[in-house]
């Protein structure tokens, strides 16, 4: 056991020195600031200072008379679509009322600033979320639990002191001042948690083989693998960005548990804004001696690099990812050995991603059975997922594993957007699967998943209508895959490389009868054969696109039929008289102005300088353009 009387807790050192009568908190993740937090950030810096009402104060540092306000950057809140989001908490009168406001412009600041900081009445049109009155947004959060999001959207990810009042690096203090790392490798894997970076394994067991293994010289390497890669998905990129201390307390958990003194965090460069924070984080962490050497007093050193990677998406796979730590190209190797034993620089070594890293001090400071009550039979926790795609609430959404999907592309998700046809849900990304809406009542479940020929995965989840083609799809998310082979075995460099011919030559009117066959037997020749997961997962989406969609690849190859229109070789457009009213939306829209026709007129698609690309389609309101 640690000894505890010689370990210093962590405490807040900068205390609040004002409670501020205003707190106003602005989304400023990656997509916040890409939808113009900034300019709204300036806009109430400058509103809020001009009112002769409300000072604006760092609340740990300054100290004012009269009425306070201040302004706080915050990581991503998870409602996306309505970026750029406001938190406005107002204390008056011994009374407390937080509301949130969507779509915030520059120009929207000066009335939520007169009408209520000012005059305390919020601008209720505005208003997308609230604690005092229903909006169409609540059910956003309603269907949620938020435990690896916790504190994203609420507190400042620059400032450690927003973290320890929140009682960051509390489950820290407790594991080295209550157990051994034994105990802690125990308790995790009683909470039943399960790696959240795709492959579902126990994470407590993993961490007992890496405590277990002998090193030559007694080194072992802790490392947290945040390159995430998958198209579309952001989920570990809003964490790190909105909560980089729980990362580096899980990983110093994990470290205490294995044996390990050194640590790295690795990820991709195409994250600056997550870089930066890590790095203001760790320095600010080694400040106050909660990372590197003799923790909080304890003798537990636990040193962690930040490692920077290029950008490949084969760099997810563990040992692809060690050799580009080691300065090498990262290309996979054959196992056994496994990283437990034989890892970074040969040495035992344990890998586990943002997401699950991120669980650890929860269930250190709550308990493994708090953590064991959420869920459903072997999948326990929760699990984040950015759902994009055809959707009306894009975004991130944390839920107990167990839910639907249904659940929750319609009640968190809102819906297909425009109330178009739900076609299908690209789930796990391009190692992952199209399902159908039949199967939407199937549960966010490893097992239950797996089952349909989908998985979890890391937890992307993309949305496609009936304007999607099924055939496209799968073609897209085989063309990313081939293009991140790292080429070192042959199955997936060259079988990847000549389904995605076959894909090609269906969508452009060319396909075979045979092709389907040919499609399915060198899919199952890849899984069998590939060396890492990138190529035994790459032909996921194709195998399961014909299972639940064979008729969409038939209709191409037999019939020259797109039915969605995605196609170009095999779609045509025309304008059918009696629908158009003339109104020249479709012949602005014309890239190549193929629509002739004067206004009020009935217009009229030329074929031969067509290209196909579907905007008159889009852009027509009257169900005029036809497209066949």
């Amino acid at each position: 056991m640690a000894v505890a009387q010689k370990v210093k807790k962590p405490t807040v050192l900068r205390p609040l020195k004002t409670i501020p009568e205003v707190e106003v908190g602005i989304c400023m993740g990656t997509g916040g600031i890409a939808a113009g937090g900034n300019d709204v950030w300036e806009a109430f810096e400058k509103g809020l200072a001009a009112t002769d009402t409300y000072a604006v104060v760092k609340p740990r540092e300054d100290k004012c008379e009269g009425s306070c306000s201040t302004l706080t950057g915050t990581g991503c809140r998870g409602m996306c679509a309505m970026d750029v989001l406001v938190d406005v908490t107002t204390r008056k009168n011994g009374q407390e009322r937080t509301v949130t406001y969507g779509t915030v412009t520059p120009k929207m600041v000066d009335k939520i600033i007169e009408e209520h900081i000012v005059g305390d009445e919020p601008v209720h049109k505005w208003i997308v979320l609230s604690s005092e009155e229903e909006t169409s947004h609540n059910d956003f959060y309603a269907y949620q639990d938020r435990l690896v999001l916790r504190h994203c959207g609420r507190i400042d990810p620059e400032d450690i002191d927003a973290y320890l009042e929140e009682g960051g690096y509390q489950g820290l203090y407790r594991v080295l001042t209550e157990m051994t790392p034994t105990q802690v490798h125990e308790e995790v894997l009683a909470s039943g948690l399960r790696g959240r970076g795709g492959a579902g394994f126990p994470t407590g067991l993993k961490w007992k083989f890496a405590a277990e293994a002998k090193s030559p010289d007694g080194k072992k390497y802790f490392i947290c693998n945040g390159d995430e890669g998958d198209p579309g998905a952001f989920m570990d990129r809003s964490v790190l960005e909105g909560d980089p201390h729980a990362v580096f307390e899980g990983m110093a958990v994990g470290g205490y548990a294995i044996g390990a003194a050194e640590g790295y965090i690795y990820v991709r460069a195409e994250y600056p804004l997550a870089i930066k924070r890590l790095k203001i984080a760790l320095q600010q962490a080694e400040e106050r001696g909660l990372i590197g050497k003799d923790i909080m007093g304890s003798g537990f050193d636990f040193k962690i690099k930040i490692k920077e990677g290029a950008g490949a998406f084969v760099c997810g796979e563990e040992t692809a990812l060690m050799q580009s730590i080691e300065g090498k190209r990262g290309m996979p190797r054959l196992r056994p050995p496994f990283p437990a034993q034989s890892g970074l620089w040969a040495r035992p070594t344990n890998i586990n991603n943002v997401e699950t890293l991120a669980c650890v001090p929860w269930i250190m400071t709550q308990g493994a059975e708090a953590f064991a009550e959420r869920g459903y039979e072997k999948s326990k926790g929760t699990k984040v997922f950015a759902v994009t795609g055809k959707i009306n609430r894009s975004g991130l959404a944390e839920v107990p594993m167990g839910l639907t999907l249904r659940e929750v592309i319609f009640k968190i998700g809102g819906g297909v957007k425009n109330d178009k046809e739900f076609k299908a849900v690209q789930m796990g990304g391009p190692s992952g699967g199209c399902l159908p809406e039949s199967l939407l009542d199937t549960r966010v479940d490893y097992e239950e998943l797996n089952q349909t020929g989908a998985i979890v995965g890391s937890g992307g989840m993309v949305v496609l209508d009936r304007d999607n083609c099924i055939v496209d799809t799968a073609r897209f998310f085989l063309k990313f895959t081939q293009a991140e082979s790292c080429g070192k075995c042959v199955p997936c460099r060259i079988g990847t490389t000549r389904m995605l011919e076959i894909l090609d030559r269906i969508t452009e009117g060319e396909g075979q009868p045979e092709d389907i066959d040919l499609l399915l037997d060198l899919a199952e020749n890849i899984k069998a054969a590939s060396l890492c997961a990138l190529g035994g997962t790459a032909p996921n989406p194709v195998l399961t696109s014909i299972k639940y969609f064979r008729e969409e690849f038939e209709e191409h190859i037999h019939e020259h039929k797109c039915r969605a229109g995605a196609c170009a070789a095999l779609t045509t457009y025309s304008i059918d008289p009696v629908n158009c009213t003339g109104c020249r939306a479709c012949a602005r829209a014309c890239p190549v102005d193929a629509i002739t026709g004067e206004k009020k007129e009935v217009h009229v698609i030329d074929s031969d300088i067509c290209i196909r690309c579907g905007a008159c389609y889009d852009k027509c309101r009257f169900d005029a353009v036809r497209r066949a």
